[in-house]
């Protein structure tokens, strides 16, 4: 397989190997050398340093089977024994709700990286690799850092693609449930926003609500209203129909009810609140999620266990 040969020898060249077969170039090194590089990648496609049997091409190029792809050297991976030291420390405690062939769901733990890139050398993603010698495994969807819960990673590009299209086409499902400050009305209602990334004066990257963003909606219903010193705050489901950057967590700040425990879009007062009941971290949990497998046709429901950094909730404060 073309991430094998990557992996064993400093080619020059990785040949292409069906499981790769009408991908864009791009995405096939990002898959291959990690998503940190993909700047990096994108530069040297654009200048001709990365060739396809010999020609030039650009990132969008789509490459099939047999297909020689000469790699500069700022591209060519490093020695194993190299790689296994990146790898490490493995994954201790890895919860996993669903495995099979075709597919891994685990029940990810709050402040871990799903992928390398911005600052973080490696990420879950690429850890699980050579932790559960599953060289091809994929992420199927991401979770931000902070987030936990149910996290869908495909185990071939076969499995990825089908997965990819059913998020596309909206036949997956997923559920967050999230601490919120303030009690929402009404009670069940959905939240639709144009999403644009954007960098503040002092560099923060933040993402706000545009004329020239992309269209985001969530669906949110009510779950439970509590009550703490005259403060209000509440336990909300949310159903994503798109999934744009930090989707959940903008349209709750514009709806008055952001996160709680968000450091990026929650207000300072109610950052001293959630403090005070014990509060830690981003109230955020990817709880449930349901599609359709891409192997049998059979529909697929996992739902990730209430955190234990949320067991001072289910009392009443």
């Amino acid at each position: 397989m073309a991430s094998s040969e990557l992996k064993n020898e400093k080619k020059p060249h990785l040949i292409i190997d069906k499981n790769e077969d009408n991908s864009r170039i791009d995405r096939v090194l990002c898959r291959l050398l990690g998503q940190e590089k993909r700047t990096l990648i994108l530069r040297l496609i654009r200048k001709g340093n990365v060739r396809v049997n010999s020609k030039r091409i650009k990132p969008e190029f789509r490459v099939h089977e047999g297909d020689s792809v000469f790699l500069p050297a700022s591209l060519r991976p490093d020695a194993p024994e190299q790689q296994a030291q990146t790898f490490m420390p493995t994954i201790k405690n890895l919860i996993t709700l669903y495995e099979d062939d075709d597919l891994l769901i685990i029940d990810k733990q709050a402040g871990i990286v799903v992928h390398g890139g911005s600052g973080h050398d490696v990420g879950l993603v690429e850890r699980l690799k050579v932790q559960l010698n599953l060289p091809e495994l994929r992420l199927a969807h991401r979770l931000d850092r902070d987030t936990s819960g149910c996290l869908l990673l495909a185990k071939n590009l076969k499995t990825l693609r089908k997965l990819t299209e059913s998020f596309r086409n909206r036949d997956a499902h997923k559920t967050y449930l999230a601490w919120v400050a303030g009690h929402p009305y009404p009670y069940a209602g959905r939240m639709q926003s144009k999403l644009l990334k954007g960098v503040t004066q002092s560099g923060e990257r933040m993402v706000v609500d545009s004329e020239h963003g992309q269209e985001a909606i969530t669906d949110l219903q009510t779950v439970l209203l509590r009550e703490h010193a005259d403060w209000r705050y509440s336990l909300v489901a949310l159903q994503p129909h798109s999934g744009r950057t930090h989707q959940l967590r903008v349209q709750l700040q514009q709806e008055g009810h952001a996160i709680l425990g968000d450091p990026k879009y929650a207000e300072k007062g109610d950052l001293k609140h959630y403090k005070t009941i014990k509060g830690k971290g981003l109230a955020l949990h990817a709880w449930r999620l349901r599609f359709e497998h891409p192997s049998t046709g059979k529909i697929l429901e996992c739902r990730a266990p209430w955190p234990k950094r949320w067991a001072h909730f289910k009392k009443e404060t």
